[in-house]
């Protein structure tokens, strides 16, 4: 596998639904699902799901 297929560059995006999203890798053979992280909305001022859109 060359470096871009193993460890891809995701967008996680707030299900607050303000739009706000991280920018962050993973790797795919150990989360080979969509990735689920419970981090900060700036926007609301608190932490909520953000979930990786493709």
């Amino acid at each position: 596998m060359a470096r871009n297929d193993l460890r891809p560059v995701i967008k996680l995006k707030s299900t607050a639904g303000t739009g706000y999203t991280y920018v962050t890798r993973k790797n795919r053979r150990n989360d080979p699902d969509r990735l689920t992280l419970r981090k900060y909305d700036p926007t609301i001022r608190e932490h909520v799901l953000f979930r990786e859109e493709r």
